[in-house]
């Protein structure tokens, strides 16, 4: 009614504006919970226009862990009432469920069956045909226009739908009605779109009772991790990245992963990443299920684990996994990315001529230069970006005879240079080519400190001038 009329029937009515971001947000943690019995979870599209939120999950080679289909069933139900994750109250959910062999069957009979079924439904694989016949067509998620539509031709129910045929159910409904109803039957396939990708492995343990200690939590894990080495091992994979998430018994999830520099399925170097993470984890009130799962696999037999790199460059034998472990703590540690090792690119400018790339990642990518160039010595330190000084020059193409940095001053005793870069013409970098050619010099102070400078806004050409650039200091030798 409208809101007028219900404010004259109770004066104190409450009134609360409906937050759809808060209600996005609860069904996506439910939805994060519900990982516990199946990695394919999907937000429901359609549940909303039906007055209801909807999860859809794909139980297929699931639901012999619980017992069967009625078991998993059972439990689901069971704790969805018990847990109140987040802003939904201390109530927990109530919900219908039905597990069919198709999202459409599911989706109507979770919906629109009754009778004495139990609190769920299950319809037999093969018979959705027969457990949709009474079911009236809205339940094949059709808009109200259509259902409107339909009731006026006098087919209220999917039976009589599903009687009229092909040609005849296109010609008067449209083809979006006679898509859902072979979509409900299994007629044509219906893809479902999880809404995080599925792991390559997956390994779970439901606990009777849930756990807290810090050494039971260890223990769960430690057992986790020898079964996802053995399952990769049996499919000749390794793991890039293993992922921990504890189901928590408020509901919520809590996750931790690890990355691996090289493909791997060694559970002790795992559990021993694991270590670090664990003190990070807060079981609340107890952790009733833990799943490990490795999202990302690279092919990996046994013969290739033992084997040297192919790259000379790359550390050989127990050197290399060596160093790949500690890549794997300090990574673990300082977090993803934090370890990376410089390549060689082909660039003239001292900025670009260098790039981060992953410790043992190969450059594959077009103009990365297969080795380090030789010439004149390079400082081993570049600022993150030149910093501008003040200098004083004898003559346009002479050093600096002295020079100002972060508000002290430089006396230069020694120099070497000119040394002229440009930037290179076939890169077509406006800002590069409006800076022009650079004339570095090495100089040494009067302390004995050695820094290189350039200047910059060289007109190329003979008739160029270089007395009118701009002085940098880009680097720092020792």
């Amino acid at each position: 009614m409208a809101l007028a009329d219900a404010r004259a029937l109770a004066p104190d009515l409450r009134v609360l504006e409906r937050d759809r971001p808060a209600e996005r947000r609860a069904l996506e943690a439910l939805a994060d919970w519900l990982e516990r019995y199946s990695p394919w979870v999907a937000l429901d599209p359609m549940a909303e226009p039906a007055g209801a939120a909807g999860l859809l999950l794909d139980v297929s080679g699931c639901a012999h862990l619980f017992g069967g289909e009625a078991a998993l069933a059972g439990d689901l139900l069971s704790r969805l009432g018990r847990i109140a994750p987040g802003a939904l109250g201390r109530r927990g959910h109530h919900g219908r469920l039905a597990i069919a062999d198709t999202p459409g069957a599911a989706w109507a009979a979770a919906r629109y069956a009754t009778g004495a079924a139990g609190p769920f439904r299950l319809v037999a694989p093969g018979r959705q045909a027969a457990a949709l016949t009474e079911l009236p067509v809205a339940a094949l998620r059709l808009a109200a226009a259509q259902v409107e539509l339909l009731a006026r031709f006098g087919l209220t129910t999917i039976g009589r739908l599903a009687a009229l045929p092909p040609e005849t159910l296109t010609a008067r409904a449209g083809p979006e009605v006679a898509r859902r109803l072979r979509q409900a039957l299994g007629e044509v396939d219906e893809p479902v779109s999880p809404r995080r990708p599925v792991p390559a492995q997956r390994v779970r343990r439901v606990f009777g009772e849930p756990i807290a200690a810090a050494e039971d939590l260890a223990r769960g894990l430690e057992g986790l991790l020898i079964g996802l080495c053995d399952r990769l091992e049996a499919a000749g994979l390794g793991a890039r990245r293993v992922e921990l998430a504890l189901h928590r018994v408020d509901g919520s999830v809590q996750r931790q992963g690890v990355g691996l520099s090289r493909a791997s399925r060694d559970a002790d170097r795992l559990k021993r990443l694991f270590a670090q993470r664990l003190e990070r984890l807060d079981p609340g009130f107890g952790v009733d299920a833990l799943v490990v799962t490795a999202p990302e696999c690279e092919p990996l037999d046994a013969l290739q684990m033992a084997l040297s790199p192919r790259h000379a460059s790359e550390p050989r034998g127990d050197a290399a996994s060596d160093l790949a472990a500690l890549v794997d703590r300090l990574e673990t540690r300082l977090g993803a990315g934090s370890v990376t090792r410089p390549a060689p690119r082909e660039s003239h400018l001292p900025e670009r001529a260098a790039r981060s790339l992953k410790p043992f990642a190969r450059p594959l990518r077009k103009g990365v230069a297969t080795g380090w160039p030789r010439g004149l010595p390079r400082p081993p330190r570049l600022l993150a970006r030149p910093e501008p000084i003040e200098v004083i020059a004898a003559l346009p193409d002479s050093p600096p005879r002295q020079f100002r940095w972060r508000r002290l001053l430089h006396r230069v005793v020694r120099a070497e240079g000119p040394e002229r870069i440009a930037p290179e013409w076939w890169l077509r970098d406006p800002a590069a080519a409006a800076e022009g050619a650079r004339d570095y010099f090495r100089v040494e102070d009067e302390d004995g400190r050695r820094f290189w400078l350039y200047r910059s806004g060289l007109p190329e050409g003979p008739g160029g001038n270089p007395a009118g650039g701009r002085w940098y200091l880009q680097g720092l030798f020792g």
